[in-house]
């Protein structure tokens, strides 16, 4: 048996059946060590040797999420939000019906985008965004499903494509697992290859709001459900806007110059702890609050960086087990000459492996420690598999019931009850995401 393909198949039974991600993973690895034949204590050796190897990327999770929460509290945020409101009709009053159901996709689509590479507030803007706004969709008889393909979109296009905030950290875990791999790639070439893809998800979305949701669907107005973890609304000033501001452009000049995630974060952290020492000392904030505001940050974010470290682990026993070689082997007898058959099963493959684990960004080690040996075996080049990496991460993302992608817009859209998680995110976001990018995944690593 081969111990790479059984420690795969446990990792991804565990996450079906529920179990948590991270001890699906660890159950993976040492289930694959054992069977590769290694002892207990060899295997939790080499598992633990590996868990270094997505520290940097765990930790700019963490310093972003701590950003978040601190430009949140600017009020930044929750101007944009105000603006977008202000737009299609405020507080479930459509004021100007004469705005189209595809404006207002169309603003939910920029905002989500900006949360990925600008405002990097992750999915924490769709509880202020979404529910003041499902009285507007019920007027306009939207059907809610075109607003999960719009969010998850912009949760997810940017950034596979754009190497800003967590765009970067994305092209760096790409980067640095293919090179620990054995390809030698670079940062540019990364956007390049994921351009394709990208482009077949934007045809989803098209999909999704001019043709299979464009008919109206009819939604009862109820009460929007609250509760005390409900995220609060902030209040804004012109200066602690400009403070906002500052921080992020702050942040991305930063990255640009340094391409170092902890780095950029860390600078718009200062600029921020400038504001909050002046709130301070104007009796507006506490150390504890603004201590407290850090720490809920990094608590946001603190699980993917909890199963990037595992992946990295559990990549590592991959790596050891020295199978990888014969699955390669054995794939390649079965393809043969035929790079498009090959390209066809990776992406399928890791379908699987996102699907299971619910995350792009804690599937690229495991994939690229499998798909590097297996390209450069039946000659694909590097920007091809980068294209095949960078994608097949991606795959499961969008339809996973784990997913941030989809668990973020049905918080907001089913917050008055009418939303189905399964049928009316994960289904839609499969079937317009998944499919396209397998289509134009296997175009790029075809002609790459």
């Amino acid at each position: 048996m081969n111990a790479v393909v059984i420690a795969v198949l446990v990792m991804i039974l565990l996450s079906l059946m529920r179990i948590h991600v991270v001890v699906a993973l660890i159950g993976g690895a040492m289930v694959g060590g054992l069977v590769a034949g290694f002892s207990v204590m060899e295997t939790v050796d080499i598992f633990t040797s590996g868990l270094g190897t997505n520290a940097t990327v765990a930790l700019s999770y963490a310093m972003l999420g701590a950003f978040a929460v601190a430009i949140n509290y600017t009020g930044l945020p929750n101007l944009l939000i105000k603006w977008a409101i202000r737009i299609v009709g405020k507080d479930g009053e459509t004021k100007r019906k004469t705005y189209s159901k595809v404006l207002l996709l169309f603003i939910i689509v920029i905002i989500s985008c900006m949360s990925q590479n600008v405002v990097m507030v992750h999915i924490a803007f769709i509880p202020l965004l979404i529910p003041p706004l499902l009285k507007v969709f019920n007027e306009l008889t939207m059907d809610r499903r075109a607003a999960a393909t719009a969010l998850t979109f912009g949760l997810k296009a940017p950034y596979i494509l754009i190497p800003a905030g967590y765009g970067l950290i994305f092209h760096e875990i790409v980067f640095e697992n293919m090179r620990d791999s054995g390809m030698d790639v670079e940062m540019s070439m990364i956007p390049q290859a994921l351009i394709l893809p990208v482009l077949g998800m934007v045809i989803g979305l098209f999909t999704a709001i001019f043709i299979t949701y464009r008919k109206p669907r009819e939604y009862e107005n109820r009460e929007i459900r609250r509760t005390d973890d409900d995220v609060k609304e902030t209040s804004y000033s012109a200066g602690s806007v400009v403070i906002g501001l500052a921080a992020i452009v702050t942040t991305l000049v930063t990255q640009v110059l340094t391409e170092s995630m902890i780095f950029s974060a860390l600078l718009g952290l200062g600029v921020l702890y400038i504001y909050f020492a002046v709130l301070h000392f104007a009796g507006r904030l506490s150390l504890n609050e603004s201590e407290n505001l850090m720490t809920d940050g990094m608590k946001m974010l603190a699980f993917i960086g909890f199963v990037m470290i595992t992946a990295g682990g559990f990549a590592e026993v991959i790596r050891e087990t020295g199978h990888v070689d014969a699955l390669v082997d054995t794939v390649a007898g079965w393809v043969g000459d035929s790079k498009s058959l090959a390209a066809l099963l990776m992406l399928v493959v890791g379908l699987f492996i996102t699907m299971g684990i619910g995350s792009s960004f804690a599937t690229i080690p495991i994939i690229a420690a499998i798909f590097v040996p297996l390209a450069a075996a039946v000659g694909l080049s590097p920007m091809a598999t980068i294209a095949l990496i960078g994608t097949a991460g991606a795959l499961g993302d969008a339809g996973s019931p784990a997913s941030d992608s989809t668990l973020g817009p049905t918080a907001g859209l089913n917050a008055d009850g009418q939303h189905h998680h399964i049928w009316d995110t994960c289904v839609p976001t499969f079937l317009h995401f998944n499919i396209p990018l397998i289509l134009f995944g296997w175009l790029a690593a075809v002609i790459l």
